[in-house]
């Protein structure tokens, strides 16, 4: 059962270049939710993720829509990044030369829940899409925030792959919030679909209530 309220917009908007993208969304998501953002390319998604993460971001571990790693860097070094806030300017210093045994040990523990235990060294810049994907994944699992902020966090991986890293998600983080586009997977990992057009939410509905084909006239050509 969901709990008390964790994040509320309300009459919330955003524009680029003055032109309205969001023109004023209302949304409260409570604690232990698992909730998708579907619609079109271009119906607000990130934007509204960017909202949400702007609003709480020392409660909120953020899977962004580009990996945004750092290439030349190691797996390792790109895992750890999601704790440099929480460790002292020395210690992250000294892990960037000569990480400490215990770190390696935490960021290798979640690599292999993410099926990249074996590529801890490898540079970031060397690896698949899909691989890139599954780091920024894994470190937001090692930032282990409550809430989860995911940007299409498993568009690089097939339909298995990606059911995998959405159960590691949800068993590290007490509520997700996922812009999703792939509606059998939104259906099989969240409880609630809240569906953009045009930068406003024309659905918002428990998961049991929805099926593919209440789900498909927003996917549909305009």
């Amino acid at each position: 059962m969901a709990g008390s309220p964790v994040l509320v917009l309300d009459n919330a908007s955003a524009a680029y270049d003055g032109r309205p993208v969001l023109p004023g969304i209302d949304l409260t998501v409570r604690a232990g939710e698992r909730v998708a953002l579907m619609g079109r390319s271009g119906a607000g998604k990130s934007t509204l993720i960017g909202l949400i993460h702007g609003q709480a971001p020392n409660r909120v571990a953020l899977v962004p829509q580009a990996a945004a790693l750092v290439r030349p860097l190691s797996v390792f070094h790109n895992v750890y990044m999601g704790r440099l806030d929480r460790r002292s300017t020395l210690h992250n210093l000294r892990n960037l030369v000569r990480p400490a045994r215990a770190d390696v040990a935490d960021v290798e523990t979640i690599l292999d829940r993410v099926g990249l235990a074996d590529r801890l060294w490898a540079k970031a810049g060397e690896l698949s899409g899909g691989q890139q994907q599954r780091v920024s994944v894994a470190r937001a699992l090692y930032n282990g925030r409550p809430i989860l902020v995911g940007d299409e966090p498993v568009s690089a991986l097939d339909r298995q792959q990606g059911g995998r890293i959405l159960a590691e998600l949800a068993r590290s983080h007490e509520t997700l919030i996922l812009a999703l586009h792939d509606v059998a997977l939104a259906l099989a990992h969240t409880d609630r679909i809240v569906v953009l057009e045009a930068g406003r939410i024309v659905l918002d509905a428990p998961v049991k209530d929805c099926d593919p084909a209440r789900l498909k006239p927003f996917y549909a050509a305009a």
